[in-house]
């Protein structure tokens, strides 16, 4: 009987463990869910019938070096970033700045852009998430596909319309 007592004490540090990482989530669907306003160019717009933009290349891109497909879905600003805390959205990728409100929401991926500040948000609590897709980050920057993608959205502004 002096084992029930114990065992009701480990419970509570069982419970992180008992609620799956977003990662294994995210490789069992095969496919990352990608929160996207889609109206913000050059971050996310329409382009004949497409959409396009700095922040849905990014998305395809970590998706890739995540080895899943990218999914991307359109949404207004108000289910934005209350659709990531719900679980209906794995990322928000939308030009969010890392305010300390949605640090206390959200854990957030190591900085894309660097002035002003730019990362990506993620429901809290999935530190093996958070190192692939700041792994995932790391590569791009070491291989130049985000210098690429920043040279190509955010200082031609000419291929924006």
């Amino acid at each position: 009987m002096r084992f029930w007592p114990g065992l009701i004490l480990l419970l509570p540090l069982l419970s992180p463990l008992a609620r799956a990482e977003l990662m294994d989530d995210v490789n069992d669907r095969g496919e990352l869910r990608i929160a996207l306003e889609g109206n913000l160019p050059p971050y996310s717009f329409e382009q004949d019938g497409r959409l396009v933009g700095y922040d849905v290349e990014l998305g395809e891109l970590l998706a890739q070096e995540l080895e899943v497909h990218s999914s991307l879905l359109v949404t207004d600003s108000d289910d934005l970033l209350s659709g990531v805390e719900s679980g209906k959205y794995d990322v928000a990728i939308n030009h969010r700045a890392m305010t300390p409100e949605r640090q206390d929401r959200f854990d957030f991926s190591a900085p894309y852009l660097e002035s002003p500040e730019r990362a990506i948000p993620f429901h809290k609590g999935n530190p093996a998430f958070q190192g692939s897709l700041d792994k995932a980050l790391q590569r791009l920057k070491a291989d130049g596909r985000l210098a690429a993608l920043s040279q190509k959205w955010l200082t031609d502004q000419s291929s924006v319309q």
